[in-house]
């Protein structure tokens, strides 16, 4: 079937699709930029941060204020800005930026999920206005006429918005499983490289504390 003939035959209901389905690749490819960077530089960067804290703790942090574009460097970031925070103070920083990022990693999943839903109703929707629209001018003596084969040709076209909009929710679904994939696994890399860092503070913070005769638990 033709492009142009397929919304012609598909009805109504083929253009918000056809509106879905644009909207829907463009947030597959911002959600795909966006995890394919965090993928690429993110681990990298926060493992060679972590080394190079626990030796020479300042020009650590001045490195990683490079690197602020990374949801992980943020958290840790907005954390170490803490003046002589202690180490519950931290851990509650850190617990609290992360729960701040959590929006920006989960963007777009409401709308993913939207269409998921809306497209194979709106499919259905338009499969029934065709059925109603062929059937409504057959009489009951078309039977067997060739009116009657143009009524199932009919109706057979009218099956085009269905086939659209499934064809639309599943594609929706399968990138919003992979990026609810990628979500899960940030959380966890977030909370493993945060545990790390809470150590690797909590050191530093009991030989800052010592130099200064502070009490600390």
């Amino acid at each position: 079937m033709e492009f142009s003939k397929l919304f012609t035959s598909g009805g109504v209901v083929v253009w918000p699709l056809l509106a879905a389905s644009i909207l829907v690749v463009a947030l597959i490819l911002e959600r795909s930029l966006f995890w394919w960077q965090i993928y690429r530089r993110q681990d990298q960067v926060v493992k060679r941060f972590l080394v190079d804290y626990a030796q020479h703790p300042k020009p650590a942090i001045q490195q990683l204020e490079d690197e602020q574009s990374l949801p992980m460097v943020r958290i840790f970031l907005a954390a170490l800005s803490l003046d002589q925070a202690t180490p519950d103070e931290f851990k509650l920083a850190l617990e609290s930026a992360a729960q701040a990022e959590i929006p920006l990693l989960k963007r777009f999943s409401t709308v993913f999920e939207t269409v998921v839903g809306l497209a194979p109703l709106l499919g259905l929707l338009g499969t029934i206005l065709g059925l109603i629209s062929a059937l409504s001018s057959l009489q009951i003596g078309d039977v067997g006429t060739a009116k009657a084969a143009g009524v199932t040709a009919g109706i057979g076209e009218a099956l085009v918005s269905t086939a659209v909009g499934l064809v639309v929710a599943m594609v929706t679904l399968l990138f919003a499983n992979t990026f609810q994939g990628l979500y899960r696994r940030q959380r966890a890399a977030i909370a493993d490289y945060g545990g790390q860092l809470e150590i690797a503070y909590g050191r530093y913070y009991r030989q800052f504390a010592n130099r200064q005769g502070l009490t600390h638990n």
